[in-house]
């Protein structure tokens, strides 16, 4: 009787390789994704963060401090890259949290980049975030008063 051991030892192998030379378009903190019509959008995170021209400081609810932000305005963001605003987007976000919202024609709303200088990173609820620039009369205390920040942003999809 033959052995089929160097048969099953080769098809391992030539497996192993078709895997590894498939590319694959793996999720990374290095980029986020936009999806608009079927399209896809990939934004590299150090493009938006030498983008950022937006730059204030304000009572971070979550951190209870001041804080300096640097971002982009949402709002022009969406514009520039998928032709106008959409009324809902769904945001899917690197700890799972996913969620759609609306009213994002509103240059209130910024994409955050940097805070107190430094580059956003996971660690930081990064690589990217959204925060309103000015929350009105919303008292910080109460931090339900803020559930439509989003953290983590990985991916952003237009709703039909």
């Amino acid at each position: 009787m033959r052995s089929s051991r160097p048969f099953i030892c080769l098809a391992a192998w030539l497996a192993a390789g078709l895997l590894l030379s498939t590319p694959v378009a793996a999720a990374s903190p290095d980029r986020i994704v936009l999806q608009h019509n079927g399209e896809e959008i990939f934004l590299s995170v150090d493009a938006l963060r030498e983008q950022a021209d937006v730059e204030f400081t304000f009572f971070d609810p979550y951190l209870a401090e001041e804080v300096a932000i640097r971002g982009l305005v949402f709002r022009d963001l969406l514009a520039a890259h998928l032709g106008g605003v959409p009324e809902t987007l769904h945001f899917y976000a690197w700890d799972d949290y996913d969620v759609a919202l609306g009213g994002w024609d509103d240059d209130n709303w910024i994409l955050v980049t940097h805070q107190d200088g430094e580059p956003l990173s996971l660690r930081d609820r990064g690589p990217v975030r959204l925060v309103e620039r000015d929350y009105g009369d919303r008292a910080p205390a109460n931090l339900r008063n803020f559930n439509d920040w989003v953290w983590m942003i990985k991916r952003i999809e237009s709703v039909p």
